[in-house]
Protein backbone atom coordinates (compact mmCIF):
# COMPACT_ATOMS: atom_id res chain seq x y z
CA UNK A 1 0.00 0.00 0.00
CA UNK A 2 2.88 2.38 0.73
CA UNK A 3 4.00 2.57 -2.94
CA UNK A 4 0.42 3.32 -4.01
CA UNK A 5 0.11 6.05 -1.38
CA UNK A 6 3.39 7.56 -2.57
CA UNK A 7 2.07 7.49 -6.15
CA UNK A 8 -1.17 9.12 -5.05
CA UNK A 9 0.72 11.88 -3.25
CA UNK A 10 2.58 12.70 -6.45
CA UNK A 11 -0.65 12.54 -8.45
CA UNK A 12 -2.20 14.96 -5.98
CA UNK A 13 0.58 17.45 -6.59
CA UNK A 14 0.20 16.94 -10.35
CA UNK A 15 -3.56 17.54 -10.20
CA UNK A 16 -3.08 20.73 -8.16
CA UNK A 17 -0.39 22.03 -10.50
CA UNK A 18 -2.42 21.23 -13.61
CA UNK A 19 -5.45 22.99 -12.15
CA UNK A 20 -3.41 26.06 -11.25
CA UNK A 21 -1.79 26.18 -14.69
CA UNK A 22 -5.22 25.83 -16.29
CA UNK A 23 -6.69 28.62 -14.13
CA UNK A 24 -3.85 31.11 -14.59
CA UNK A 25 -4.93 32.40 -18.06
CA UNK A 26 -8.43 33.12 -16.72
CA UNK A 27 -6.95 34.92 -13.73
CA UNK A 28 -4.84 37.03 -16.08
CA UNK A 29 -7.93 37.98 -18.07
CA UNK A 30 -9.74 38.87 -14.85
CA UNK A 31 -6.89 41.17 -13.89
CA UNK A 32 -6.89 42.80 -17.31
CA UNK A 33 -10.65 43.34 -17.08
CA UNK A 34 -10.05 45.47 -13.97
CA UNK A 35 -8.61 48.11 -16.29
CA UNK A 36 -11.81 48.33 -18.36
CA UNK A 37 -13.56 50.35 -15.67
CA UNK A 38 -10.69 52.83 -15.40
CA UNK A 39 -10.52 53.07 -19.20
CA UNK A 40 -14.25 53.76 -19.34
CA UNK A 41 -14.00 56.55 -16.76
CA UNK A 42 -11.10 58.11 -18.67
CA UNK A 43 -12.95 57.89 -21.99
CA UNK A 44 -16.03 59.53 -20.47
CA UNK A 45 -13.93 62.32 -18.93
CA UNK A 46 -12.09 62.93 -22.20
CA UNK A 47 -15.37 63.00 -24.13
CA UNK A 48 -16.85 65.50 -21.68
CA UNK A 49 -13.77 67.73 -21.93
CA UNK A 50 -13.83 67.57 -25.73
CA UNK A 51 -17.52 68.48 -25.88
CA UNK A 52 -16.98 71.37 -23.44
CA UNK A 53 -14.08 72.70 -25.49
CA UNK A 54 -16.07 72.40 -28.71
CA UNK A 55 -18.98 74.26 -27.13
CA UNK A 56 -16.57 76.93 -25.88
CA UNK A 57 -15.06 77.32 -29.33
CA UNK A 58 -18.54 77.62 -30.80
CA UNK A 59 -19.51 80.24 -28.20
CA UNK A 60 -16.36 82.23 -28.90
CA UNK A 61 -17.10 82.12 -32.62
CA UNK A 62 -20.68 83.20 -32.04
CA UNK A 63 -19.55 86.15 -29.90
CA UNK A 64 -17.07 87.22 -32.58
CA UNK A 65 -19.70 86.94 -35.32
CA UNK A 66 -22.28 88.93 -33.36
CA UNK A 67 -19.75 91.64 -32.54
CA UNK A 68 -18.85 91.85 -36.21
CA UNK A 69 -22.52 92.13 -37.13
CA UNK A 70 -23.08 94.82 -34.52
CA UNK A 71 -20.14 96.83 -35.85
CA UNK A 72 -21.67 96.66 -39.31
CA UNK A 73 -24.99 97.87 -37.86
CA UNK A 74 -23.27 100.85 -36.30
CA UNK A 75 -21.59 101.71 -39.55
CA UNK A 76 -24.92 101.47 -41.37
CA UNK A 77 -26.52 103.66 -38.70
CA UNK A 78 -24.10 106.46 -39.48
CA UNK A 79 -25.35 106.54 -43.05
CA UNK A 80 -29.03 106.79 -42.14
CA UNK A 81 -30.75 110.10 -42.94
CA UNK A 82 -34.10 109.92 -41.12
CA UNK A 83 -34.63 109.92 -37.38
CA UNK A 84 -37.07 107.05 -37.72
CA UNK A 85 -34.52 104.85 -39.46
CA UNK A 86 -31.90 105.88 -36.92
CA UNK A 87 -34.15 104.88 -34.00
CA UNK A 88 -34.98 101.55 -35.62
CA UNK A 89 -31.30 100.81 -36.10
CA UNK A 90 -30.59 101.81 -32.48
CA UNK A 91 -33.18 99.29 -31.38
CA UNK A 92 -31.51 96.65 -33.56
CA UNK A 93 -28.10 97.47 -32.10
CA UNK A 94 -29.47 97.24 -28.54
CA UNK A 95 -30.93 93.84 -29.27
CA UNK A 96 -27.61 92.72 -30.79
CA UNK A 97 -25.79 93.99 -27.67
CA UNK A 98 -28.08 91.93 -25.43
CA UNK A 99 -27.47 88.86 -27.55
CA UNK A 100 -23.72 89.41 -27.31
CA UNK A 101 -23.94 89.66 -23.52
CA UNK A 102 -25.90 86.40 -23.40
CA UNK A 103 -23.33 84.69 -25.61
CA UNK A 104 -20.47 86.07 -23.50
CA UNK A 105 -22.17 84.80 -20.35
CA UNK A 106 -22.42 81.34 -21.91
CA UNK A 107 -18.79 81.62 -22.99
CA UNK A 108 -17.69 82.44 -19.43
CA UNK A 109 -19.75 79.55 -18.04
CA UNK A 110 -18.12 77.15 -20.49
CA UNK A 111 -14.67 78.51 -19.61
CA UNK A 112 -15.46 77.74 -15.97
CA UNK A 113 -16.37 74.17 -16.98
CA UNK A 114 -13.10 73.51 -18.83
CA UNK A 115 -10.83 73.52 -15.76
CA UNK A 116 -12.78 70.93 -13.70
CA UNK A 117 -13.33 68.84 -16.85
CA UNK A 118 -9.58 68.83 -17.50
CA UNK A 119 -8.98 67.98 -13.83
CA UNK A 120 -11.30 64.97 -14.16
CA UNK A 121 -9.32 63.79 -17.19
CA UNK A 122 -6.05 64.13 -15.27
CA UNK A 123 -7.52 62.28 -12.30
CA UNK A 124 -8.81 59.47 -14.53
CA UNK A 125 -5.44 59.21 -16.27
CA UNK A 126 -3.66 58.98 -12.92
CA UNK A 127 -6.08 56.29 -11.73
CA UNK A 128 -5.60 54.31 -14.94
CA UNK A 129 -1.83 54.63 -14.65
CA UNK A 130 -1.86 53.41 -11.04
CA UNK A 131 -4.21 50.51 -11.85
CA UNK A 132 -2.11 49.56 -14.88
CA UNK A 133 1.02 49.43 -12.75
CA UNK A 134 -0.69 47.20 -10.18
CA UNK A 135 -2.18 44.91 -12.82
CA UNK A 136 1.08 44.62 -14.76
CA UNK A 137 2.93 43.77 -11.58
CA UNK A 138 0.43 41.04 -10.75
CA UNK A 139 0.49 39.74 -14.34
CA UNK A 140 4.25 39.33 -14.02
CA UNK A 141 3.67 37.42 -10.78
CA UNK A 142 1.18 35.15 -12.56
CA UNK A 143 3.68 34.57 -15.38
CA UNK A 144 6.27 33.62 -12.77
CA UNK A 145 3.80 31.22 -11.17
CA UNK A 146 3.08 29.72 -14.57
CA UNK A 147 6.78 29.13 -15.26
CA UNK A 148 7.39 27.72 -11.77
CA UNK A 149 4.30 25.56 -11.99
CA UNK A 150 5.28 24.11 -15.34
CA UNK A 151 8.79 23.40 -14.08
CA UNK A 152 7.43 21.71 -10.96
CA UNK A 153 4.92 19.75 -13.04
CA UNK A 154 7.74 18.44 -15.22
CA UNK A 155 9.60 17.36 -12.09
CA UNK A 156 6.50 15.66 -10.67
CA UNK A 157 5.90 13.78 -13.90
CA UNK A 158 9.48 12.51 -13.72
CA UNK A 159 8.95 11.47 -10.11
CA UNK A 160 5.72 9.73 -11.10
CA UNK A 161 7.60 7.53 -13.54
CA UNK A 162 9.78 6.32 -10.67
CA UNK A 163 6.76 5.91 -8.38
CA UNK A 164 5.02 3.74 -10.96
CA UNK A 165 8.02 1.42 -11.09
CA UNK A 166 7.91 1.12 -7.30
CA UNK A 167 4.41 -0.41 -7.42
CA UNK A 168 5.15 -4.10 -7.81
CA UNK A 169 1.54 -5.31 -7.78
CA UNK A 170 0.07 -4.97 -11.26
CA UNK A 171 -3.36 -5.72 -9.85
CA UNK A 172 -3.07 -2.83 -7.41
CA UNK A 173 -1.75 -0.51 -10.11
CA UNK A 174 -4.56 -1.51 -12.48
CA UNK A 175 -7.19 -0.83 -9.80
CA UNK A 176 -5.61 2.54 -8.99
CA UNK A 177 -5.31 3.56 -12.64
CA UNK A 178 -8.91 2.56 -13.37
CA UNK A 179 -10.25 4.68 -10.52
CA UNK A 180 -7.97 7.69 -11.01
CA UNK A 181 -10.17 9.51 -13.59
CA UNK A 182 -13.34 8.81 -11.60
CA UNK A 183 -12.51 9.20 -7.91
CA UNK A 184 -10.19 11.48 -6.01
CA UNK A 185 -8.53 10.61 -3.82
CA UNK A 186 -8.39 7.03 -5.02
CA UNK A 187 -6.94 5.57 -1.81
CA UNK A 188 -8.60 6.60 1.45
CA UNK A 189 -8.24 5.50 5.08
CA UNK A 190 -10.79 3.40 6.88
CA UNK A 191 -11.76 6.00 9.45
CA UNK A 192 -12.53 4.68 12.90
CA UNK A 193 -11.88 1.23 11.56
CA UNK A 194 -15.28 1.07 9.84
CA UNK A 195 -16.00 4.19 7.73
CA UNK A 196 -14.77 4.91 4.19
CA UNK A 197 -12.70 8.09 4.17
CA UNK A 198 -14.06 8.95 0.72
CA UNK A 199 -17.84 8.57 0.79
CA UNK A 200 -18.04 8.34 4.61
CA UNK A 201 -20.27 5.29 4.59
CA UNK A 202 -19.85 2.42 7.04
CA UNK A 203 -18.33 -0.77 5.63
CA UNK A 204 -19.50 -4.30 6.45
CA UNK A 205 -17.51 -5.91 9.29
CA UNK A 206 -15.87 -8.45 6.97
CA UNK A 207 -14.61 -5.65 4.68
CA UNK A 208 -13.19 -3.71 7.61
CA UNK A 209 -11.50 -6.90 8.81
CA UNK A 210 -9.81 -7.42 5.44
CA UNK A 211 -8.58 -3.83 5.41
CA UNK A 212 -7.06 -4.14 8.87
CA UNK A 213 -5.33 -7.36 7.82
CA UNK A 214 -3.98 -5.58 4.73
CA UNK A 215 -5.23 -8.54 2.74
CA UNK A 216 -4.71 -7.21 -0.78
CA UNK A 217 -6.80 -4.57 -2.52
CA UNK A 218 -10.05 -3.89 -0.65
CA UNK A 219 -12.49 -1.44 -2.19
CA UNK A 220 -15.39 0.47 -0.67
CA UNK A 221 -18.62 -1.26 -1.63
CA UNK A 222 -20.27 2.10 -2.30
CA UNK A 223 -17.77 4.40 -4.03
CA UNK A 224 -15.18 1.82 -5.10
CA UNK A 225 -12.20 3.65 -3.56
CA UNK A 226 -9.27 1.60 -2.32
CA UNK A 227 -9.29 1.38 1.48
CA UNK A 228 -6.32 1.14 3.82
CA UNK A 229 -5.94 0.98 7.56
CA UNK A 230 -4.65 4.17 9.14
CA UNK A 231 -3.99 2.42 12.48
Amino acid sequence: MEPLLALQEIDGRIRALQQEIQDLPDRKEQEKSRLKGALGVLAAAQSNLKITQLNLNAAEGEVANRKERMEKLRQQQQALKTNRDFQAMTHEITRATDEIEQCEARQIALMDEVTPAAARVAEAQAKLSADTEIVNRYLKELDRRMADGQAELTQCLTERTGALKAVTSQQALLAYTRLLPKRWPVIVPLEGGTVCGGCHLTQPPQMAHLVRRNAGIVSCQTCGRILYSAD
